[in-house]
């Protein structure tokens, strides 16, 4: 981690959201999600709400060597986005204890805001992580 990974980065992600990212996208295998509106799914928004905070503190690593991964999430999802709405992701990096961050988070649709909250990330050195996932494979 570079000394410049400090509170206060910020950082602004914009996605016009595509219909494969609707939730029934989502698990296409499941008829219930099939079934349901054709909206920006939860699960979706999660990981661009990630890839925000990413993309935030990337300059900040050592990258690729060092990446970070998500630990915790709490956000609300508050308003229904249809496909081709572009939606911006505002994220800040409020704490760095060791090698946990925690930021806050918040999407808006440009209509909506569709979600806040925050959202943890831990640093790891990737060559050490994928050989500790490696163990857990199934033989």
């Amino acid at each position: 981690m570079k000394d410049t990974l400090k509170p206060g980065i910020r950082y602004q992600h914009k996605f016009v959201v595509p219909t494969s990212k609707t939730v029934p996208a989502l698990y296409p295998e499941a008829e219930e999600f099939v079934a349901m509106p054709e909206v920006f799914a939860t699960g979706f928004l999660v990981g661009f709400l990630e890839w925000a905070c990413i993309k935030a503190i990337n300059p900040h690593l050592d990258w690729p060597r060092e990446q970070s991964v998500g630990t915790h999430i709490d956000v609300s999802h508050e308003a229904a986005t249809p496909p081709g709405l572009e939606v911006t992701a505002s994220v800040e990096l409020l704490e760095v204890d060791g090698r946990r961050l925690l930021f806050a988070v918040e999407a808006h649709d440009g209509v909506d805001v569709i979600s806040r909250g925050r959202h943890e990330r831990f640093v790891i050195n990737k060559e050490k992580f994928d050989a500790k996932v490696g163990e857990k494979k199934p033989k």
